[in-house]
């Protein structure tokens, strides 16, 4: 997932695009597809049902249990200002009952000390904002919502001390708490999910989004478009002529993606012509990437959005085989997605337009990992809110591992993936020693998984010094002078 910005000030993403303005990546999420978080007891997962009366949303949760603490697996950050986002958003209704942040998480407990109420009413004010690691809320200009299934799963605990203990990765830890089963009304009508209009819908694990309120729906072949009415038409007709033309190059590549995703919605929400501002966000999940627009920037078309924007369908649909064909183990190896999906980008913009910069987006790349690296641990990026590390060295990572498989057989980064994905499709987790390994394999020098887990878990004092030496190790094509990594065409 990713957000890309044009703004004054700016942030983050630093390529000059004039005299007066850059381009800014924040990046809002980096889990193409989260694993299921822990190892859930479904036995004590609650019943939701999400309303929207008007302009009046609640969400009631009747609890099958007694529990001191619940606490919400989706407690993301707000990327501006890295506050959680429901207290802006959730109000609880049910009185003796406070929800407050307690460590990395967002908690509802009695005041009294007691367990929480089996039922427990809440009423929401959607909003559209950037989060940290996350999906968020999607506002359409004609009223629409949608809203993300799993924002309603929480799991039990014993007090709000042992919410403060708990780590903000919990791939492997043993829950009290299930995936929510969500029923989703609007007493205006039929709510949409997937592309398709339901009169009466529920979910339990599914990872998508439900809209609520009208939308314009546009099946097409092996593509389906739910987009804002007052979206700038030049998006649509994009997203509408290129999603199909880089997913069957990723397909040639890499063979089908995984399951779900053999057919695709594109959600797309237009946040409104801000002045100075010209962004585009969005995320993928099986069978769907959502996409959010903003700013006076994006609307008209000029060759830099359009790049821009190619760009952006291209990271998103790669998530489909790097994301949901096989996902990383734990959160601190969003590199491998992330910066996989990044080179995956850049290389099918370069098949389908040759004149596209490919050496100037990867030069980007580099510049932001050594920015990023330095004398900090990749793996930690995350916690420090620097999810652009794990893009940038990502993309490093496998510049290096693509031009090992070049040296060896001529081939590129696509060559390097297909067999990575193909042994990994069964259990769907390519975890950091599989793709360490993998980079040995092809390359034969067992001396660079070192280097790469050196700059993950320690980062590095010198990392444009440690990028130099994966680069000439591995043949990819670059000068090192002082101090200074500048990638050769």
């Amino acid at each position: 997932m990713l957000k890309l910005n044009r703004m004054e000030p700016v942030a983050l993403r630093l390529k000059a695009l004039a005299a007066s303005t850059v381009l800014a990546a924040a990046l809002t999420a980096c889990a193409a597809a989260p694993l299921p978080p822990g190892i859930w007891d479904a036995r004590a997962a609650p019943v939701v049902e999400v309303t929207r009366d008007g302009d009046r949303w609640t969400a009631d949760y009747v609890f099958n249990r007694d529990a001191q603490v619940w606490a919400f697996m989706d407690s993301a950050l707000v990327v501006d200002g890295r506050q959680p986002w429901r207290p802006g958003q959730w109000t609880v209704e049910t009185p003796g009952v406070v929800m407050e942040r307690r460590g990395n998480y967002d908690v509802i407990r009695s005041l009294d000390g007691g367990p929480v109420p089996r039922h427990i009413r809440f009423s929401i004010k959607p909003k559209a904002v950037d989060l940290e690691a996350e999906y968020g809320t999607l506002t359409f200009s004609d009223g629409a919502v949608a809203l993300p299934t799993r924002q309603f799963d929480v799991f039990a605990l014993s007090s709000v001390e042992a919410a403060e203990a708990m780590p903000a990765d919990l791939n492997g830890v043993d829950l009290e708490g299930g995936p929510s089963t969500v029923t989703w009304r609007d007493t205006a009508g039929p709510v949409l999910i997937n592309g398709e209009r339901r009169a009466q819908l529920t979910t339990t694990g599914e990872r998508s989004y439900v809209l609520l309120g009208q939308a314009r729906v546009t099946p097409g072949e092996g593509l389906t478009t739910v987009i804002d009415p007052n979206l700038p038409s030049w998006i649509g007709e994009e997203i509408r002529g290129f999603a199909p033309r880089v997913g069957d190059y990723y397909q040639r590549r890499l063979g089908p993606p995984g399951v779900g995703s053999e057919t695709s919605t594109v959600m797309v929400s237009w946040n409104g012509p801000t002045e100075r501002l010209s962004s585009m966000g969005g995320s993928v999940l099986p069978g769907l990437i959502v996409m959010q627009f903003e700013g006076v920037g994006v609307l008209r078309p000029n060759k830099e959005m359009l790049e821009r924007s190619r760009w952006f369908i291209g990271h998103e649909s790669a998530h489909f085989w790097l994301g949901q064909t096989v996902r990383y183990e734990f959160a601190r190896d969003a590199w491998i997605t992330e910066g996989g999906a990044d080179l995956m980008a850049v290389r099918a913009l370069k098949a389908l337009n040759p004149a596209y910069d490919d050496r100037a987006e990867l030069q980007t790349e580099v510049d932001d990992c050594i920015a990023l690296s330095r004398g900090k641990p990749l793996a930690e990026a995350g916690a420090r809110g620097e999810h652009r590390a794990y893009y940038a060295c990502g993309a490093v990572f496998a510049m290096a591992a693509e031009a090992a498989q070049k040296r060896r057989d001529g081939g590129d980064w696509f060559d390097f993936l297909r067999p990575v994905l193909a042994a990994n499709r069964e259990d769907g987790v390519l975890t950091r020693a599989e793709w360490l390994e993998a980079l040995t394999r092809v390359s034969g020098d067992p001396s660079l998984a070192p280097t790469i887990s050196r700059m993950l878990d320690q980062g590095a004092a010198d990392p444009a010094a440690e990028i130099a030496s994966l680069f000439r190790k591995t043949s990819v094509p670059h000068r090192f002078e002082n101090g200074k990594v500048t990638l050769l065409s």
